[in-house]
């Protein structure tokens, strides 16, 4: 397979907001790695043994569960231990695999920041294809500046799936993807939006970017865990008008 290049991230902190129930929390984060660009439509097409129409384009259209798949394909191509387990369509992350593996939320935005603390880590026109630029499609990775941990198109040209579930008390299993994408304007490419989509759901602007790093932990790292993600679905906290729970 193509070189998925790494880039090691030390340990540090991020403040996430939940718009919804307008909560803050600051997330301590242990060091870990993630990809320096989005995964290839050419990395995709060798774990799946297909043609790519566009090598350096993100590969989009993906849904969350091919990416979870596709995480642990590339982990067994080089030897490495699955982070995922599969029981149908319910995943297990095993949060001590050194496997590949989707970001948290946490470490996404981040990895997104590289320190900045407003919308953007620089100039949008710089660092993200998006609507401004008039493209129709995703555009080669790395055509933009990076950001100050080397990473490229955090925003811009293609959404990006993360572990964590949107917000299961009114989505159910809707996953989070961030960064926003080449059609979006400046609004939705920001360091601290939040969307998602159903686990088996294909957009054209999402993707993903792989991370690695094991924990010794259970259930829980990095800004996740399960026992919250349950409190979250059973939540009685007020909805916003006219949403109706999903129970």
């Amino acid at each position: 397979m193509s070189d998925i290049e790494m880039a090691h991230l030390p340990a540090g902190e991020v403040t996430l907001h939940d718009a919804r129930r307008d909560l803050h929390r600051t997330v301590s984060l242990e060091s870990f790695e993630i990809g320096v660009f989005a995964v290839t439509e050419e990395q995709l097409a060798e774990i799946l043994g297909i043609a790519s129409r566009h090598p350096r384009r993100p590969a989009a259209d993906l849904s969350w569960l091919r990416a979870v798949r596709f995480c642990n394909a590339a982990s067994e191509w080089e030897g490495l231990d699955p982070a995922y387990s599969f029981d149908g369509e319910d995943i297990t992350w095993h949060v001590d695999s050194d496997g590949y593996r989707l970001p948290t939320e946490a470490e996404w935005e981040y990895a997104c920041r590289a320190g900045s603390t407003g919308p953007h880590y620089g100039l949008l026109t710089d660092v993200a294809w998006t609507t401004a630029d008039a493209v129709a499609a995703p555009q080669d990775v790395g055509g933009k500046m990076p950001n100050l941990h080397g990473l490229f198109d955090t925003l811009g040209n293609v959404w990006e799936w993360c572990w964590d579930l949107l917000d299961p008390a009114r989505y159910d299993d809707y996953r989070v993807f961030r960064g926003g994408g080449y059609a979006d304007d400046a609004w939705s490419v920001r360091a601290s939006v939040r969307r998602g989509g159903a686990p088996r759901m294909h957009h054209e602007d999402v993707g993903m970017r792989l991370a690695r790093g094991g924990f010794d932990e259970r259930d829980a790292a990095q800004g996740w865990s399960a026992a919250v993600d349950r409190e979250r679905a059973a939540s009685d906290d007020a909805l916003p008008f006219g949403w109706t729970p999903l129970r």
